[in-house]
């Protein structure tokens, strides 16, 4: 008599106590085998742990993704990442010290969270910023689904790029030492100007941060 082959189930769950190096350590998945709404992100993240490094990688989509999903979900990626710029900017940007969002002495953005836009020390436009981003992606009424997106909502995508773009050009041209270690750990800005940059969703001259591959230094004005 012949015995049933053992199935192993993969259980792709952080358990209480794991520890910092067993954290998301299980097997990879293709992204066919993500039977869940949350596939996308799922995929993403887990091409980010694989190797945070290889931005083309992470870029690219699956066969037959949707392209309005892809950029939804990596910007939704990128805002949670941004939460832990914001947390180290935190111990050296305060009110007293930088207070507007600038970047250089030529660029002071204005906050958009307020009535009518204006200037705020930088630390409480990084929050505002990352508030307003996060109320908007998760916003029933214009992205109430992750699998399917209108197009007119996906077109609200590049004022969000813009805003928390500041965040990265603020953090660079005066705080770095801090968004260089932050870079060197999840190379977000550049993954960020490579997407945007990929898909339209900024102007070139409003990348004001030098391309890591680049020492030229662009650029522009801006507005809220």
């Amino acid at each position: 008599m012949k015995m049933a082959a053992e199935v192993v189930t993969i259980v792709r769950r952080n358990r209480p106590g794991t520890k910092a190096e067993n954290w998301c350590s299980w097997v990879e998945e293709s992204f066919e085998e993500m039977d869940s709404t949350l596939a996308v992100q799922q995929f993403i993240q887990q091409a980010i742990r694989k190797d945070v490094s290889n931005v083309d990688e992470i870029l690219t989509p699956p066969d037959g993704q949707d392209e309005g999903v892809w950029k939804y979900e990596h910007l939704r990626q990128f805002c949670m990442e941004l939460n832990g710029l914001a947390v180290k900017l935190q111990s050296e940007c305060n009110p007293e010290t930088c207070t507007q969002m600038t970047a250089t002495e030529q660029w002071i953005f204005l906050c958009a969270a307020h009535k009518t836009p204006k200037e705020c020390p930088a630390i409480d436009y990084t929050r505002h910023t990352l508030d307003g981003a996060a109320c908007l992606l998760n916003s029933n009424k214009y992205f109430p689904s992750r699998v399917s997106i209108k197009d007119s909502s996906v077109a609200k995508l590049g004022s969000v790029c813009r805003r928390v773009y500041r965040i990265f050009s603020h953090a660079y041209f005066h705080h770095r030492t801090l968004f260089d270690e932050y870079e060197n750990e999840t190379c977000l800005c550049r993954r960020f100007t490579s997407f945007v940059t990929k898909y339209n969703l900024m102007s070139k001259d409003n990348l004001i941060v030098p391309n890591l591959d680049e020492s030229q230094v662009l650029g522009g004005e801006s507005d809220a």
